[in-house]
């Protein structure tokens, strides 16, 4: 890729690295302990890490538009597990039971088994809310954000590349 052909990758490159970060340091620094649908969450953001270093390091600008899809497929992915998310936070549906609200044990071994572990941090009960949005919604948001932005440069990307090869047959 040209100089400006890089632009894009680094700069998903850049977004996904500090959301990572941001989220790293609320569970080791803040001590934020993330439940098992968060760890999910983080998938799309680290293959797009990995997408965007190898697009900025060997793509071509040809390539750029569909490394714009597959970042947009990515960060689709990444909307609809944050949506899922937001959906157990708010009861509208069932989570998986491994970190949703437990029934009562129905045996005293059960019951006694439950006590001497520690329970699975809550998907239904959301830890921390920045403006009374969780962040499972944040996440949502900049993911639907990320894949709008890779379809805009996908869609700018054809465009220009339709345009240039008909400009060669004038």
């Amino acid at each position: 890729m040209s100089g400006g052909g890089r632009v894009f990758p680094i700069f998903v490159l850049v977004t996904s690295a500090a959301v990572m970060a941001a989220v790293l340091l609320a569970q080791y620094w803040g001590g934020l302990a993330p439940c098992e649908l968060c760890l999910t969450e983080r998938w799309p953001w680290d293959v797009a890490i990995v997408m965007s270093f190898v697009a900025a390091m060997v793509g071509s600008r040809a390539a750029l538009s569909w490394v714009a899809l597959l970042l947009a497929v990515v960060f689709a992915v990444g909307t609809a597990l944050a949506g899922y998310h937001v959906g157990v936070e708010q009861h509208w549906f069932a989570g998986p039971s491994a970190c949703t609200a437990a029934g009562t044990p129905a045996t005293l071994d059960a019951l006694r088994a439950q006590l001497m572990h520690q329970q699975p941090v809550r998907c239904d009960e959301p830890a921390w809310r920045l403006f009374g949005i969780s962040l499972a919604g944040w996440n949502l948001l900049a993911s639907l954000a990320m894949a709008g932005g890779c379809l805009a440069v996908f869609a700018r990307a054809r465009a220009t590349g339709r345009a240039a090869v008909a400009g060669g047959y004038r």
